[in-house]
């Protein structure tokens, strides 16, 4: 039986005057880190301020189509209003304006049958599009602060949305009657666990039930051994499933950003337990959730440490000198200079080389680029210097931010106000788990390969004492990128493809920069596009490109067995020179940010 409402009243007054009080010390210890009396943030906003500044100019040497604009938003707020007004006396009206395709925020039946909810609704995507439009159409805009300006105006728009105020959400009022009010009061009690857990001045909403799932029981659990480690990784051998393998053993290089197993969520859509099953053996890389005694270690560190030791583990396990690699995001970057730098030292012991969303130019660094600047970069290193890393929880709000609305809304709207608890999800529970970065590496990879670009040119960059210059690699190369990918946008990976000089095949998957990836035959998902050439752009590229049904997984087994088919028997983890160190997924992928921060 519920409570009565004056209880419930109460309750919620309390503890809404505790999350004020926590909200404001959260907000004042994220404005003045420690060892620092500078705001990073503000430093980061006034960019954005400038990037407005210019906004401004530009409609004032534009008055034409602002007017314009603005007399188109009155005539339709004009037949909004002669439209509800019908309505209200029984008459059928068409919608002056309707959610986009794909837009699940009104979904409900109320936005559309009750008279008030439907004017509400309409009022509100009137004025968003008029202030999307009005920045669409001025002139004289820079490409960068359009981007800015861009992505604040949707994160404002957003925001306002009148689905994410108690008051004006149908479904939220609803609950609310129900329940006396026991929604709210377990979105307050929700808010305030989420504030404690959270870091950086930036609010990370539970995703998911985060006690449903463990690394090691139903996550993360294709069978194998942590065979080797350093400072900076874990490397695991995974079980053979097969009597006989391929002879080159396969090297996979997962985003030092993010933890490896989004590689090996569950048996189903395991990229690394299917890797297994066909006959490879797969050594896959566990990076380590740094903490402050990590803080001087360098992108050249996360190569020596990383692939390069790797290198030699393989070959004392497996006997083998040659094998082939897979690289993941940051972690394809990282074996493109690894592939450099080894060619420097004529070091040919890798044969082939993938590259699975994956910058190497990054002219295009897609929305993330809304981020990279001098100022928002000098910023950050003030903040991560007071600390020696950078927390991943803030890093995971900034890309939940690029798609807020999915990746922020709902889940405020369902967490905060309709009081449930977020369902079981494997794919958000890895989204949560973040992972944080060294002060000194994630300084490196921001300025040299975002900001400056220096990766794309010939000796542009030193890595343990040797230039890296992409032209000279001659290995064969297998690039996969994804259509709706807003982090490595594939055009531009399709660039990075040009930059190097074996034979290289470029796919284009499905759907974004997971999915797209972990996309396994059985879903029979998203499909895939091929073409034999590699013209000198990606349009070109793609208006010859054939589209294939499945995954791209079964064209890279392909690819794959024609540049090496020979086969062994199979190896077992240990048997090679290699002592078995521990159990997979091992230990370095466990830890969490809270148990690395104070060490």
């Amino acid at each position: 039986m519920s409570q009565p409402v004056e209880n419930t009243i109460t309750d919620f007054m309390e503890m809404a005057t505790k999350a004020s009080d926590q909200a404001y010390r959260f907000w004042e210890k994220a404005a003045n880190p420690k060892n620092s009396n500078e705001d990073p943030s503000a430093s980061i906003m006034n960019d954005f301020s400038k990037a407005f500044e210019e906004l401004g100019d530009a409609f004032y040497r534009n008055p034409t189509k602002v007017v314009a604009d603005q007399v188109q938003l009155m005539q339709k707020q004009q037949a909004l209003f002669q439209n509800t007004a019908l309505k209200f006396l029984g008459k059928e009206t068409e919608a002056v304006i309707s959610p986009e395709k794909g837009d699940r925020r009104f979904n409900d039946a109320e936005w559309t049958d009750n008279v008030m909810f439907d004017y509400i609704k309409q009022f509100y995507l009137l004025q968003s599009k008029s202030l999307t439009d009005m920045v669409g159409d001025v002139d004289g805009l820079s490409e960068k602060s359009r981007q800015k300006v861009d992505y604040l105006l949707r994160q404002l728009v957003s925001a306002l949305s009148p689905t994410n105020f108690a008051g004006l959400n149908p479904e939220v009022i609803r609950k609310t009657l129900e329940t006396g009010g026991a929604n709210l009061l377990d979105g307050m009690e929700q808010l305030l666990k989420d504030l404690d857990a959270s870091q950086g001045g930036s609010l990370n909403i539970s995703m998911t039930d985060m006690d449903a799932f463990k690394v090691g029981r139903n996550v993360a659990t294709t069978k194998g051994k942590v065979v080797y480690q350093t400072d900076m990784m874990q490397l695991i051998q995974y079980s053979p499933t097969t009597e006989n393998v391929k002879k080159r053993p396969l090297l996979v290089i997962p985003p030092f950003i993010n933890k490896y197993y989004i590689l090996d969520l569950r048996e189903k859509n395991s990229y690394l337990k299917w890797l297994v099953d066909q006959g490879h053996t797969v050594f896959c890389i566990s990076w380590v959730n740094p903490g402050p005694s990590l803080r001087d270690k360098s992108f050249e560190d996360y190569m020596l440490e990383g692939p390069v030791a790797a290198l030699d583990a393989i070959e004392k396990a497996t006997g083998e000198k040659e094998i082939n690699a897979i690289g993941y995001c940051v972690g394809g970057t990282l074996l493109a200079t690894t592939l450099s730098y080894l060619q420097k030292k004529k070091d040919e012991r890798i044969k082939s080389a993938t590259f699975l969303a994956t910058l190497i130019d990054f002219k295009d660094p897609g929305e993330i680029g809304v981020f990279i600047n001098e100022t928002a970069i000098s910023a950050l290193e003030k903040q991560m210097d007071a600390v020696g890393y950078f927390d991943g929880r803030a890093m995971a709000f900034s890309f939940n931010t690029l798609r807020e609305k999915d990746l922020f809304w709902s889940f405020f709207i369902n967490n905060y106000l309709k009081g449930k608890r977020p369902t079981a999800f494997d794919l958000l529970y890895w989204n949560s788990d973040s992972t944080n970065l060294p002060a000194a590496m994630h300084s490196y990879y921001l300025r040299n390969m975002y900001l400056h670009n220096k990766l794309k040119e010939k000796n542009g960059l030193e890595l343990a004492g040797v230039r890296i210059d992409l032209s000279a690699v001659k290995v064969p190369t297998y690039f996969l990128s994804t259509a709706q990918d807003h982090i490595a946008m594939w055009k531009g990976t399709y660039d990075g493809a040009k930059n190097l000089s074996g034979k290289s095949r470029f796919v284009l998957g499905g759907s974004g920069h997971i999915a797209g990836v972990v996309n396994p035959p059985e879903a029979n998902k998203y499909g895939y596009w091929t073409n034999d050439a590699l013209p000198e752009t990606a349009d070109a590229w793609y208006q010859d490109a054939k589209q294939n049904d499945g995954s791209w997984w079964t064209d890279w087994q392909d690819w794959a067995t024609k540049e090496d088919n020979a086969q062994v028997a199979k190896r077992i983890p240990g048997d090679g020179k290699l002592t078995i160190i521990e159990d997979a997924p091992g230990s370095y992928v466990q830890a969490k940010i809270v148990n690395v921060v104070n060490k």
